[in-house]
């Protein structure tokens, strides 16, 4: 059964390698054979030579975009939590609530930023309450669900051994919703990414505070692809770290009892 297992891992980490690998070659044929100038699409080679050349204006810009994703998704991590919290104590205060959680999620973030910004005089704030708000409906989402997804049964047993709010919060209803909360993280973490990115193109501030989003502006005025494809593989690269991260941190919190993490002993 462990060699099925080492199999699967192998698996799991060669065949979306070669794919990769075969999309890139593909790419790389396609503009060698059919002379595809650079300005409208460049080989993958030119793309990773730019990336070297320009890594110390792009990775500056890589640092900006990151901070305001971090601050975005720990903001809505915590807030989100916390409406969750606060949704699960009464029915009533989520039938009035949760509209406007839904209100967050279905509004443009391209419509309201520019109010946003204007509003909120520092930049790094405004960018990172733009970000915030596309990111945190699925933590609220997600936590209620999972912390009203109980066992009916243990519910009673709670409440037949007279525990409180908080024993049945802390103990019951939390652990339960560990799975759900996970889930929410996973798509909070590359929806702030996006909002990052939204609110630096809506901004659009440059200088030393030029986050990706600008520079790829700039490259596209300039016809600079190669730069332009460059800060784009960064960004795509980032997300996916970012996911990985976050089931790397589920594997670590339910890898050891939920049915969702546990490897098919089968």
């Amino acid at each position: 059964m462990s060699t099925r297992n080492g199999r699967d891992h192998v698996l799991r980490v060669v065949a979306p390698l070669a794919i990769g690998v075969t999309v890139l070659l593909a790419w790389h044929i396609w503009v060698r054979v059919f002379d595809i100038p650079q300005y409208i699409v460049p080989s993958p080679l030119l793309v990773v030579q730019t990336l070297v050349a320009d890594w110390d204006i792009l990775s500056a810009s890589l640092l900006i975009t990151l901070k305001v994703t971090f601050l975005a998704f720990f903001s809505a991590v915590i807030v989100g939590t916390l409406v969750a919290f606060l949704f699960v104590q009464s029915r009533l205060i989520e039938l009035s609530l949760f509209p406007y959680a839904v209100l967050l999620q279905v509004t443009p973030i391209v419509a309201i930023a520019p109010l946003i910004i204007i509003w909120v005089k520092n930049p790094d704030a405004a960018l990172t309450l733009c970000a915030t708000i596309v990111a945190i409906f699925p933590v609220i989402s997600n936590t209620t669900i999972g912390l009203r997804s109980v066992d009916p049964g243990l519910l009673n047993l709670f409440r037949m051994n007279r525990a409180t709010r908080a024993q049945i919060l802390f103990r019951l209803r939390i652990p339960s919703a560990l799975p759900y909360f996970f889930g929410g993280l996973r798509i909070a973490s590359g929806l702030s990414l996006i909002g990052a990115v939204v609110a630096e193109f809506v901004a659009g501030t440059g200088g030393a505070a030029a986050g990706l989003a600008y520079q790829i502006l700039i490259a596209g005025f300039q016809l600079n692809i190669p730069r332009l494809f460059a800060a784009l593989i960064l960004i795509t690269v980032a997300g996916v770290i970012l996911f990985l991260l976050m089931v790397w941190l589920s594997k670590l919190a339910l890898g050891n009892w939920h049915e969702s993490e546990l490897t098919d002993r089968s």
